[in-house]
């Protein structure tokens, strides 16, 4: 029985994601163009690594679904969404466009969102909070081309796992929740974020950066990180009351995958009948 949630457009005030990784193998082009074709928001962030520069300048890599997920990006904003992008350090590049816009993108260092209840959010990317990047960026480097090669192992045994009929399971996720140090690294990194909220006199915070979504309070302040679009297809979303939720879009996109698959001559008429209108 078809599921009318996941096929119906997801609408609400606010859309974050980050870490989209454009230009790298990892980055899921389809399941983001997915998700950009579904949703429909008033703002939507774009809180850093959108597009990954470090690889880049290393081998060049980009597709043509990468291409089309920025033309997408460009649509939204030429259609009335305000799109306001937030650089990371892969696309530390874009700090130097900071208060241009391109396209209908603003380009900014940070912001403060303002959500529907009145609550006020810091947006960052968060990299200047990882330590790693700002006291040994020579080990960033190695550490991003490392989380590559498990990206690449990871790949290759889903597909195993894809035809065995077994669901996507992250080998980096699994790694980062079991080694002590990473969970530490985490830890210490929310806390960090969080502090420097209460600082700048805000309720919360919306961060990307570590690939790791969440959302909970840390001494008061609402942390919220929107996770990645890598490996967990994840985005932070407002609805039109305030109220915040992370978006695991994996499920919705499963659910795409066997309705495309159960029904293929039912989709080709759609699309024909779509081109000829």
């Amino acid at each position: 029985m078809e599921n009318t949630d996941a096929q119906a457009p997801i609408t609400v005030r606010t859309v974050w994601i980050s870490d989209l990784h454009l230009g790298t193998p990892g980055c899921q082009a389809h399941a983001l163009l997915d998700f950009l074709r579904d949703v429909e928001c008033e703002t939507l962030y774009l809180v850093g690594d959108i597009i990954d520069g470090w690889q880049l300048r290393r081998t060049w890599y980009w597709p043509q679904s990468h291409n089309d997920v920025v033309q997408k990006l460009l649509r939204k904003a030429r259609k009335g969404t305000r799109v306001v992008f937030v650089p990371g350090n892969h696309d530390e590049f874009a700090r130097h466009y900071v208060a241009h816009n391109f396209g209908g993108v603003d380009v900014v260092e940070d912001c403060i969102h303002t959500t529907a209840d009145g609550r006020k959010l810091w947006i960052t990317h968060g990299d200047l909070f990882d330590g790693v990047i700002q006291c040994a960026k020579w080990l960033a480097y190695v550490g991003d081309s490392a989380y590559e090669f498990t990206l690449k192992v990871n790949r290759h045994f889903n597909r195993l796992r894809a035809r065995m009929g077994l669901p996507y399971w992250s080998l980096s996720g699994y790694l980062k929740l079991k080694v002590k140090r990473a969970v530490s690294y985490v830890g210490d990194f929310e806390v960090a974020v969080a502090r420097e909220a209460r600082k700048r006199g805000v309720q919360g915070v919306v961060c990307g950066h570590i690939h790791h979504a969440e959302m909970r309070e840390i001494d008061g302040i609402l942390y919220c990180n929107d996770g990645d679009w890598v490996e967990s297809l994840t985005a932070l979303v407002e609805h039109a009351d305030g109220r915040l939720e992370i978006l695991d879009f994996s499920a919705r996109l499963q659910h795409k995958v066997k309705r495309r698959k159960a029904t293929p001559v039912e989709q080709e008429s759609e699309e024909e009948i779509s081109v000829a209108a």
